[in-house]
């Protein structure tokens, strides 16, 4: 694994030249049909930030209570989804071996 080298530049934010990186957003909240995206994917053009801005900014947003009420009802979500697939394949293995016992009876009353 290679780290990235960051690129010196000016931060849009403190106005200073120094070592910058560019957000790559990994926080799976790119769900259009909820209308539920975190506050960095939902800016059309990503600021460049130095590290320390970045930090600030990120504790105001990690600090917000609208986003962590967000956060908690797609939690719910996602467990509720989860709850779900476990019920829906515990449902399947159930149908799958009755057939399998069906299959087997029939068989062996031929």
């Amino acid at each position: 694994m290679t780290a990235k080298t960051p690129v010196e530049a000016r931060c849009d934010h403190c106005a200073q030249t120094r070592p910058l990186f560019l957000y790559e957003p990994d926080c799976g909240l790119h769900l259009g049909a909820t209308g539920f995206t975190c506050p960095w994917c939902s800016i059309e053009k990503q600021p460049l930030l130095c590290a320390r801005c970045w930090s600030e900014r990120k504790g105001r947003e990690d600090a917000d209570p609208q986003l962590a009420a967000e956060a908690d009802a797609m939690q719910k979500i996602c467990d509720a989804n989860a709850r779900a697939d476990a019920r829906r394949e515990a449902l399947k293995a159930a149908c799958d071996g009755i057939a399998d016992a069906t299959q087997q009876a029939e068989g062996g009353a031929r």
